[in-house]
């Protein structure tokens, strides 16, 4: 969905409590098991310092050249298990700027829906990260964890 025309927001229900989901986005043991890359990609690197004002860093790398894909942010709000909100942005000259990126974890009767808010900083960021199949590979990802949780 897309509300304005800087934002992308997706929502998924996941057939786990709360405590559970919030743990999976934000615990880097967790997040390496379900966060996809493009084939032949894997995510070698990802640290999370998970408190108002801590980074994050996600490092994929290609089985086949070494080649980097980095992203990396900062906490701006953290409220375990309801929401986290940080910045974003991606190393490659390709997106440029950067993102704004919360979540919130709404628990009911034992699933937690996600809501995941990109807010980007001009149309043309997002429309060139729709582009890239950022909502697909959010999908994809969202289904792995899915498979996990199962």
């Amino acid at each position: 969905m897309m509300p304005t025309d800087r934002e992308i927001v997706m929502t998924r229900v996941f057939h786990a409590p709360r405590e559970r989901i919030f743990d999976a986005f934000t615990k880097p043991e967790i997040v390496k098991q379900w966060l996809l890359a493009p084939d032949g990609w894997s995510l070698a690197i990802c640290e999370i310092a998970l408190h108002v004002g801590g980074a994050f860093r996600y490092v994929w790398r290609s089985a086949a050249d070494g080649q980097e894909f980095v992203v990396s942010g900062m906490f701006t709000d953290v409220i375990r298990p309801e929401r986290v909100v940080h910045t974003e942005r991606f190393d490659d000259p390709e997106f440029p700027g950067e993102s704004l990126e919360t979540w919130t974890f709404e628990e009911h009767d034992g699933s937690t829906t996600l809501t995941a808010t990109l807010l980007y900083e001009s149309k043309e960021a997002r429309n060139r990260a729709l582009e890239a199949g950022t909502a697909e590979q959010c999908i994809a990802s969202y289904d792995r964890l899915a498979a996990i949780l199962a």
